[in-house]
């Protein structure tokens, strides 16, 4: 168990109850190093103690200690400001003297956690905790992270995602998802029918893209990350073919989906299907997919509603028949 040294002549340190036999997540600090947070649940205490130390025999003369609990959210153009959605305070010890090691012991019964923590490209949503020593001079602090969970009642029903598309005259296909709701663990099942094909296609590509957004207009961000990309097909399809999809989500850095979290930041995911025909020109449709959490040890849940489709980027897009184009 590590301790925060200080300019001043003091170590504190934080330990969370129980932490140990907590489930852990890996966590990127400011400063690029990895840290190992406990996780946590939406109505669960937050407790443990607090060490204090003096070194070297020296007096410490303090104006309070305290500790919190916190969520806040981060947005990275926009250092300095922290948002604080909760702030939850105990006193520890009133003004006074110190001059050797003492414990505190804190609770923060059943906490509601509204959020689930998050780090992302331009955001960070994170729950920690803060043990403040007032004095004269300066003021002592050190954090402690914890990182939250939260689970969802799935939706009543979850329908497939069945679409036909082309560009006219040269490329018609049909595609279908099993689903247009997953958890993290799910397993995405569909399949791709050539109805119409009058060009070479060399081969075809599925993705999962990830795309954040941050602030508000005008101060609004976009960042779009792939998270995972393979051929599901090579060579020239004909037409009546059809191509099998399965995509196990169990070994990829997915999150649940986030819809304007706090009026601060949202997080969705896309099934982009590629098609590249020998002139290397590329033909892709995207379609949003809502991913949600469930807790371990459950699978194979049928949940979920349509969504919208995603605006996508600038490219050849295809589109549905009724409103179809061809561009070469």
């Amino acid at each position: 168990m590590a301790a925060f040294f200080f300019a001043s002549p003091i170590d504190v340190d934080v330990k969370l109850e129980g932490e140990e036999v907590r489930k852990q997540v890996e966590m990127k600090s400011d400063k690029e190093k990895t840290v190992s947070c406990p996780v946590y649940y939406d109505g669960d205490s937050v407790g443990g103690q607090v060490a204090i130390r003096v070194r070297d025999g020296k007096k410490l003369t303090h104006e309070g200690i305290k500790v919190e609990f916190v969520g806040s959210i981060e947005l990275f153009y926009d250092r300095g400001h922290h948002h604080e959605f909760l702030s939850l305070s105990q006193e520890l010890a009133a003004p006074g003297e110190m001059r050797q090691a003492q414990t505190f012991d804190f609770n923060f019964k059943n906490v509601e956690k509204q959020f689930e923590s998050y780090q992302g490209i331009n955001v960070k949503l994170r729950y920690f905790i803060r043990v403040s020593i007032s004095r004269r001079m300066a003021d002592v602090s050190k954090e402690k992270d914890i990182w939250v969970h939260s689970f969802r009642m799935p939706p009543d029903s979850n329908n497939s995602i069945k679409m036909e598309v082309g560009i006219e005259d040269c490329l018609h296909i049909e595609f279908e998802y099993n689903k247009s709701k997953y958890h993290l663990k799910d397993v995405i099942v569909g399949k791709i029918y050539f109805l119409l094909v009058r060009i070479k296609i060399k081969h075809m590509e599925l993705s999962i893209i990830r795309r954040e957004t941050t602030g508000s207009p005008p101060n609004q961000y976009n960042e779009s990350e792939t998270i995972t990309k393979f051929e599901i097909m090579d060579g020239a399809p004909v037409r009546g073919e059809t191509i099998p999809i399965r995509l196990f989500l169990g070994g990829f850095d997915l999150t649940p989906t986030f819809r304007d979290v706090n009026k601060k930041f949202s997080t969705r995911y896309y099934l982009n299907l590629v098609l590249i025909d020998e002139e290397n020109r590329r033909y892709f449709k995207q379609q949003e997919i809502t991913i949600f959490r469930i807790p371990e040890g459950i699978c194979n849940l049928n949940y979920g509603h349509p969504v919208t489709i995603g605006k996508p980027d600038p490219a050849t897009v295809l589109v549905p028949r009724a409103t179809s184009y061809c561009q070469a």
